[in-house]
């Protein structure tokens, strides 16, 4: 449970977030990103606690989920993420 709530704190705190920013910007200095050719998928994950980006399901029956959205460069490293709602249309994102 303390390790659940130190990444929850550090979620809020924006600690990951500032990382990917800072990894980021280290491989466009070192010129190991290429964006030229970016790739965008969702995952459907099922809410067993109904979180804020909770939603209904088209796919899964109605049940209650959310979508990552992945978007990653020529090499598959992440670039962005976001969390939707389960009946969230992929290409709005």
């Amino acid at each position: 449970m303390t390790c659940w709530r130190r990444l929850r704190d550090w979620n809020e705190a924006g600690v990951w977030q500032r990382r990917h920013e800072l990894l980021l910007s280290e491989l466009r200095a070192a010129d190991l990103l290429d964006p030229s050719r970016a790739a965008v998928d969702p995952g459907h994950i099922r809410a067993m606690k109904c979180g804020p980006a909770a939603g209904p399901s088209l796919v899964a029956g109605g049940k209650v989920g959310s979508k990552h959205h992945l978007m990653v460069e020529a090499h598959g490293i992440p670039l962005a993420a976001i969390t939707t709602g389960g009946n969230r249309n992929d290409v709005s994102n």
